[in-house]
């Protein structure tokens, strides 16, 4: 017998929450379409929305305190939504020397495209940013945590500065988590996320969520994005669903081996630096505490005593997963001179601390008895090719 359609609850609801892959939704009349458009709850193309894209937006915007959230199609397309809501041509960006390599190639490169002037700033140092201001100055862009140099950024006083000149703050809250660190409380104007890393968790989803304390902001936001086509796919919706529900799980057990990782590179030979917020030794300690209720995240950042060869040495040895990635469930290794911030020269890239014995750990929820095996193999390789 074919089987029929049933649509009553009691036949057995999914526990897990469909795929909605449609790309258009029927209406019976003119008039239901009208009151979608109108503001009533329906979906009329997926571009303009869906029913998964609704879903995991909700999950982060409970996270981050807030309600009408966007989800974007990556990180990236977060990032420029957001830059591109508040600025125009003939205005001008203030955006930290320390933002993530395709962050500084859009505020570098692109943005005076458009006839967006821009300048760069030391986020540790408010007087930098000061001393960068100028009349036609509309936003600041930031990271709470710098990728991938971990350094802490001055959110008191850049938030207490943007406020003084009527700027909007922007931060791109990805490596911090709103588990440690809530902009939108301490006075930032727009939140971001690069869904795709510790949220999403299992590297198969591509996103991006952004959003303010405002939900008329908001959705004027979620319109600029249908227009600009930055809409986030159902199925990436589907999957960082999934990987939401074990977020704090995951983000606790990889907090805990990151510190764990940390000290145990800080007393490797072979280890030049370590770099992690809630060491003693971190150059923004003080910071950190104030700002991260002692959380101190699932990345490590370090610098071997060798250069490129050393660091050729240290990531193909065995266990050792080189990855232009972060927050996945298992432990992976970035080299951002040769990934992240290859674009950037040589002198900004020393400026700002990244050499090529410079690495970037993406902590996973591994046994850590393995993961500080893994890492101890392969310092004594990157030992001996120096």
């Amino acid at each position: 017998m074919t089987k029929r359609l049933v649509q009553s609850p009691f036949a057995g609801r999914p526990l897990v929450r469909p795929l909605y892959q449609s790309v258009v939704y029927a209406t019976e009349t003119p008039d239901a379409l009208d009151a979608i458009y109108e503001g009533e709850a329906g979906y009329t193309y997926s571009r303009e929305g869906h029913p998964n894209a609704t879903a995991v937006a909700g999950m982060i915007d409970a996270l981050e305190g807030t309600e009408g959230g966007v989800m974007t199609s990556s990180g990236m397309a977060a990032v420029s939504l957001a830059m591109l809501a508040y600025l125009k041509a003939g205005d001008h960006a203030l955006g930290s020397e320390q933002l993530y390599g395709r962050s500084l190639r859009l505020m570098e490169q692109e943005l005076p495209k458009l006839g967006i002037s821009t300048s760069l700033f030391d986020p540790t140092d408010i007087e930098t940013a000061k001393a960068a201001i100028r009349p036609e100055t509309k936003v600041i862009l930031v990271e709470v945590v710098a990728n991938p140099t971990l350094r802490i950024a001055d959110m008191e006083g850049l938030a207490a500065l943007a406020k003084q000149h009527n700027i909007t703050l922007i931060v791109d809250n990805t490596f911090t988590t709103p588990l440690a660190y809530r902009p939108l409380d301490h006075g930032a104007d727009v939140v971001l996320h690069s869904v795709t890393k510790l949220m999403g968790g299992h590297s198969d989803a591509m996103l991006g969520w952004v959003a303010t304390s405002s939900v008329e902001e908001n959705t004027r936001i979620d319109g600029l994005g249908m227009t600009f086509g930055t809409t986030a796919a159902p199925f990436d919706c589907w999957l960082a669903e999934r990987g939401l529900l074990s977020f704090q799980l995951r983000y606790e057990r990889a907090s805990a081996n990151a510190a764990a990782l940390a000290d145990a590179l800080a007393g490797m030979k072979g280890v030049k630096r370590v770099l992690y917020p809630t060491r003693p030794d971190h150059p923004d300690h003080n910071r950190a505490s104030a700002l991260l209720n002692g959380r101190g995240g699932n990345m490590v950042s370090f610098e071997l005593e060798g250069g490129r060869a050393a660091a050729n040495a240290f990531s193909s040895a065995a266990g050792m997963v080189l990855a232009p990635t972060l927050g996945d469930i298992t432990t992976t290794v970035s080299h951002p001179s040769s990934s992240s911030h290859r674009a950037v020269s040589v002198e900004d890239q020393e400026k700002i601390g990244i050499t090529e014995g410079f690495f970037r750990v993406s902590v996973g929820v591994e046994d850590i008895n393995s993961i500080l095996e893994g890492f101890e193999e392969a310092v004594e390789k990157s030992i001996e090719a120096s």
